[in-house]
């Protein structure tokens, strides 16, 4: 690939890069609760009551995308060991790079936004370096008919230049544009799309022979066009806050007496002229009078209706909008409406049920992906044979089912009653590989210590100690 023909794709990723930006700023402002705050139906309503109501916003974006990415836990990567054990030297590259946290970040802007990226950079001398990089400034190209990366774009911006890297399976390159151009009214022009300049002394040879940026991307229709979570919740959010800025009015207006003076002509104010002479009259303000919850009619004039809302229908409303956000996204009723009256274990389970499946779905799209980090770090430091082994190893992941420690501990025993291995059994129980590892060491040291020798006691690995009993095989 010569300058030019890099500088054109290296366009054309900037130019995607820049489409998406709108959808993925706006799912972000909702997550975070910036937007979607209360809505009003008319310029009058919005006149009288935003500035009441400023920072009010019922932003139910943020736990249905958390409830999904909160159970999604990463355990390791187990390269077909039959002992369950996790490659440790893997496993310590990802905890030196905080790959954990990054990964959740990601998880929640993958849910979200659509889409989040995963970078792995050789470290010459030192472990690869794993992180993780936000969806409106990445972007990946695959090839139309294996569907492999072809080439991968980081841009980020500095004070009067915008930067970007390149990635192909061969090859990485720096290159740079203006930013924009300054005006006399320090108003900035927008970029120059296709104004990349190549970074000669950048060039360097890709020594993992892929793409080093990895898509985490969401469900879709065998297209890519992936969908967000919160999509639809955005608009019954705006209904939602729209509904609640007609309650808050109508309870504002409730709180105090609405009052009529009858047989009264419209009050007046001065109009005053240079000298603070009055010069005239005119009507008051009728905006004033409203807010003040003053009606003036004229003489003979009677009131027809002067019923007081019903608020509680507002009420119902909201509770409805809500109950179908959580069939919408099969987030559990009691995450988003806080109701909870002798609720049985067996019907919490059942309320999960919808969560659960979803989290093993959004699990197996982010599967891919993580595994395809682990195989780049491997080859980043230059261990071909373990990154062949990564394509068929297992990504281990916590199990997304909350159960109590009574009812894991019950069927714990029941499964060891049954002749299941402890280490199985401690998996199920939710326990990380280092973990398990750790709990089968202490009880090696438990069935070889000299005090409960002397004692008389031995541990056995599946009932209760007995005086007689000898040391259990722990791979029996």
């Amino acid at each position: 690939m010569d300058a030019q023909e890099a500088t054109t794709v290296i366009a054309t990723l900037a130019r995607r890069i820049q489409s998406r930006r709108a959808d993925i700023a706006l799912a972000t402002s909702y997550l975070r609760g910036r937007e979607g705050r209360l809505r009003f139906a008319s310029d009058e309503f919005r006149d009288y009551f935003e500035k009441r109501f400023a920072g009010f916003s019922d932003n139910w974006c943020m736990p249905v995308t958390q409830a999904p990415v909160e159970r999604m836990k990463h355990l390791g990567i187990r390269l077909n060991d039959p002992r369950g054990a996790t490659d440790a030297e893997l496993q310590a590259t990802w905890q030196a790079s905080d790959a954990d946290r990054g990964l959740s970040e990601a998880l929640t802007m993958m849910t979200a936004a659509k889409r989040a990226f995963g970078l792995v950079s050789p470290m010459p001398g030192a472990p690869a370096r794993i992180t993780f990089e936000h969806p409106d400034s990445s972007i990946v190209a695959y090839d139309a008919v294996t569907r492999q990366r072809r080439y991968g774009l980081t841009v980020w911006d500095g004070d009067k230049v915008q930067y970007a890297q390149f990635y192909t399976p061969t090859l990485t390159v720096g290159a740079q544009r203006p930013l924009g151009v300054e005006r006399l009214d320090d108003r900035r022009v927008a970029p120059n799309l296709d104004g990349w300049v190549i970074d000669a002394d950048s060039l360097k040879a890709n020594p993992l022979g892929a793409v080093p940026l990895v898509e985490f991307r969401n469900q879709t229709l065998l297209d890519d066009d992936p969908f967000s979570d919160i999509e639809g919740v955005m608009a019954m959010q705006d209904s939602i806050n729209l509904t609640w800025a007609y309650q808050l009015n109508g309870l504002d207006y409730a709180s105090l007496p609405q009052r009529i003076v009858s047989g009264s002509e419209s009050p007046k104010e001065p109009v005053l002229d240079d000298k603070g002479q009055v010069v005239g009259y005119r009507p008051l303000e009728l905006d004033k009078l409203i807010r003040d919850r003053i009606a003036f009619l004229p003489a003979g004039a009677t009131p027809s209706e002067w019923s007081a809302a019903n608020l509680d229908a507002f009420a119902k409303v909201i509770e409805q909008a809500v109950e179908h956000i959580a069939a919408q996204t099969r987030t559990p009723p009691h995450y988003l409406i806080a109701k909870m009256v002798n609720t049985s274990g067996e019907a919490l389970t059942v309320a999960e049920a919808g969560l659960v499946s979803k989290v093993i779905e959004r699990t197996g799209y982010a599967t891919p992906a993580v595994r395809e980090i682990y195989r780049l770090v491997a080859l980043a430091e230059g261990q071909a044979e373990k990154a062949r082994q990564i394509q068929s190893a297992t990504i281990v992941w916590s199990k997304p089912q909350y159960r109590s420690e009574a009812q894991l501990a019950d069927a714990m025993l029941k499964w060891r009653q049954i002749g299941f291995p402890i280490q199985w059994v401690a998996e199920e129980y939710g326990m990380g590989p280092a973990e398990v590892q750790r709990l089968l060491e202490m009880i090696r040291q438990e069935q070889t210590d000299p005090f409960l020798e002397q004692a008389g006691q031995k541990v056995v690995t599946g009932g209760a100690p007995a005086a007689d009993a000898e040391p259990s095989a722990l791979g029996a």
